[in-house]
């Protein structure tokens, strides 16, 4: 099993760690344009590898995509990020043609790789994919959902004051602090609601942290964060390097599903070998259809500016 990760900034050397220790890939490649930054990134890692016990051997190279033949799953996580006050929509102009380069070079070397995208506007960039490469629908899956789920359940554990282990949660919907969907009512505390405990006050704090979730660590750390985007990528590569047929929110092309067509936008989807096997469409209520709806509309609205 072999995964490329372009950019090996901090979320992508993030994913890469996440990924050998979970020591469930043979070989991994980060690429980066900066000369040497792949390479000694690489080397770092490989020296935790007797301390941390995998065997994935990771190999860094500057912009040399030969290295990435047959790949099975790539991830592109390169442009520029977000800075404190800025959204990730006015990341759109840089990072499409960015995006756009990036994917035509992994797929000339690896055609039949699944493609997990994670640069901003990640749904738009997911959408971007989707248009300029021709590849199916079940091989192009953006990241942000699995992420903004995490985020969701770590909230909601802070305020049941319980494990995160313990909460199980989804967001759907845009990746963007005015698009995203909690779905504050499935959550679940051990498969009892969180109505349960707690009062709907408390409960629609929750959400808006969640909504605000990254701007909030990008205010506080100075750019954008990277352990959690690192962790939900490695969760995604595994279920398909590893055909789990894992559920996770992320965005996907719909074609009719929720009643949308012609985006791509967090929904709830089954990952396995193939890419995207499933999309699972769940009852929502009036008021959650109307938030979809919405959300719906910004991401078009952003998918407006792209220039193909």
């Amino acid at each position: 099993m072999k995964v490329t990760i372009v950019g090996a900034g901090a979320v992508g050397a993030s994913c890469a760690e996440y990924i050998a220790i979970k020591d469930f890939a043979s070989e991994i490649v980060l690429v980066d344009i900066k000369e040497g930054f792949a390479e000694g990134k690489a080397m770092d890692l490989m020296q935790t590898a007797s301390l941390n016990g995998f065997d994935s051997k990771i190999t860094g190279v500057t912009g040399d995509y030969s290295k990435t033949a047959g790949s099975d799953v790539v991830v592109i996580t390169s442009g520029i990020p977000r800075k404190p006050g800025m959204t990730r929509e006015e990341l759109i102009g840089i990072n499409a043609n960015i995006v756009k380069e990036v994917s035509a070079s992994l797929i000339k070397y690896s055609p039949e790789t699944v493609v997990i995208v994670v640069s901003n506007p990640m749904d738009t960039m997911t959408y971007l994919v989707h248009k300029t490469t021709g590849l199916p629908k079940n091989r192009i899956i953006g990241m942000g959902g699995a992420l903004d789920s995490a985020r969701f359940k770590y909230f909601l554990s802070e305020a049941l004051e319980c494990p995160p282990s313990d909460v199980d949660g989804m967001v759907i919907g845009g990746h963007s602090d005015t698009g995203m969907v909690p779905l504050a009512r499935l959550a679940t505390r051990n498969s009892v609601p969180v109505t349960a405990f707690l009062s709907e006050d408390r409960l629609n704090q929750v959400t808006e942290d969640t909504k605000v979730g990254g701007a909030t660590l990008t205010k506080l750390l100075g750019t954008s964060a990277w352990y959690a985007p690192g962790a939900a990528v490695s969760a995604l590569v595994q279920a398909i390097a590893c055909d789990q047929k894992k559920l996770f929110p992320c965005s996907v092309l719909l074609e009719g599903e929720y009643g949308l067509n012609d985006l791509c936008i967090g929904v709830p989807a089954i990952l396995g070998k193939n890419g995207l096997e499933k999309i699972v469409e769940i009852e929502l209520n009036e008021a959650e259809k109307s938030k979809m709806q919405e959300s719906a509309k910004g991401v078009k609205g952003t998918n407006d500016l792209l220039e193909f």
